[in-house]
């Protein structure tokens, strides 16, 4: 019997009470009536949306400012606040959970998308031990079950109060903190060199990418000449009816970095006579090359398998003569991602954006048939060995993570103690 499982069998034999957030805790907002001056003349430290998103434990190295008046009524982050994103693109992104592990010697304040979960009695959890709970599948399902939307998702607060979690003894928390420390700490070192190795064969395939594609032997066309440029659109609100599962929509969010295809999408709209009609002009057969245009994801590319319709930060290609693979196009404009975004900083303004017209008049050399197929099949075995998560080191990667969610997920599952 381990350790752990001593503790449990002393402490609490008959399983441990479950409580929802309103009845320990409570939750509060973000910063409030800021404009955009106070975050570029700020004098107190504020956490951001990724650091949360990207963290269990909030980094507390912060270089992010933003200007607090000393009476005004803002909310600062206390040791042991789990904060938590208040929406993504996705329904099982919304939510994501960071707890403030650390006393800090200053004033520390919430971005104004985000919001926290404080308890009335801090002795009941380690901070610790909720750095892990939260991000626990078993909390991370009920999370998305609180979040509503059509193209961006929100958390209803409502609801995220009811989600239900464990409140196991203090020693017992201590012990699986400690366990799941350690884990993090040797999975953190085997990612590490994992990544470095992955990171070289990388750089390997970026070279051999180049040279295949440079294309100097050969006539350069503009994209507009290859066939059909589609810009998409999103359904206004009032065009509920145009939500299904028949069609897939794709928005950048859709699109994974170094994936070829489009492999899920977090929405989809309905095949009905008025959705035909409303996007007619949108609508994308399969293999059509997708490029996002706008914004930090510009630059990303893939295929789609199945018909499908973008928002309007995408641009599309379809392909209208014989003598250009599909593939050949999407290994082109994979690897000219640095290009694309530098295309889109030229303009300008303050968000990157390539507009259609110029997208329209990008070039690109078009071999032979058969030099374009000869290209495209070592391209896609490269691919598959960086990229594939079904195989080499991506996938021993993806193992050592399941094995780590498989662990923490038994760790933290509890009997719930019935009351008498």
């Amino acid at each position: 019997m381990s350790k752990i499982e001593k503790l449990i069998a002393e402490l609490c034999p008959n399983g441990v009470e479950f409580k929802e957030l309103r009845e320990i805790g409570e939750l509060y907002g973000g910063l409030s009536g800021k404009s955009k001056d106070d975050f570029s003349n700020g004098n107190a430290k504020f956490v951001t949306y990724m650091n949360i998103f990207s963290n269990i434990a909030v980094n507390t190295d912060i270089n992010n400012f933003v200007k607090v008046n000393g009476d005004e009524n803002q909310k600062k982050i206390e040791y042991g606040d789990v904060l938590f994103t208040g929406s993504s693109e996705k329904p099982d992104e919304c939510g994501m959970s960071s707890v403030l592990t650390k006393k800090m010697d200053e004033p520390l304040y919430l971005n104004s998308f985000c919001f926290g979960f404080r308890l009335h009695n801090k002795t009941l959890f380690l901070p610790g031990f909720l750095k892990y709970l939260f991000r626990d599948e078993q909390s991370r399902k009920q999370i998305a079950k609180t979040a509503s939307g059509v193209t961006r998702f929100n958390v209803s607060k409502k609801r995220f109060a009811k989600i239900k979690i464990p409140i196991p003894p203090l020693e017992v928390q201590e012990e699986i903190v400690k366990i799941l420390d350690t884990f993090t700490e040797l999975e953190a070192e085997l990612e590490a060199e994992l990544e470095a190795e992955l990171e070289a064969r990388d750089k390997q395939y970026e070279y051999y990418r180049e040279e295949l594609l440079n294309g100097k032997r050969y006539q350069k066309v503009e994209i507009a000449d290859l066939g059909k440029i589609v810009t998409g659109r999103t359904p206004s609100k009032s065009q509920k009816n145009c939500w299904g599962e028949d069609v897939d929509f794709i928005t950048p969010s859709d699109m994974q970095s170094n994936s070829k295809v489009i492999k899920g999408t977090a929405r989809g709209l309905s095949s009905n006579d008025n959705v035909k009609k409303i996007f007619k002009n949108n609508l994308l057969p399969p293999n059509s090359i997708l490029v996002s245009c706008i914004g930090s994801d510009m630059g990303k590319t893939v295929m789609n398998l199945n018909q499908a319709v973008t928002n309007q930060q995408i641009n599309s290609i379809i392909l209208e003569i014989e003598d250009v693979i599909p593939d050949y196009i999407y290994h082109y404009f994979a690897s000219k991602k640095d290009y694309l975004q530098m295309l889109g900083r030229s303009g300008g303004g303050t968000m990157p954006i390539i507009n259609k017209s110029n997208f329209m008049k990008i070039t690109i050399p078009i071999p032979p048939l058969a030099e374009q197929e000869r290209i495209i099949s070592i391209l896609d075995k490269f691919d598959a060995l960086v990229n594939d998560i079904s195989i080499g080191l991506p996938a021993e990667l993806n193992a050592r993570k399941k094995q780590y969610e498989y662990y923490r997920g038994k760790l933290l599952t509890f009997k719930e103690y019935a009351k008498q």
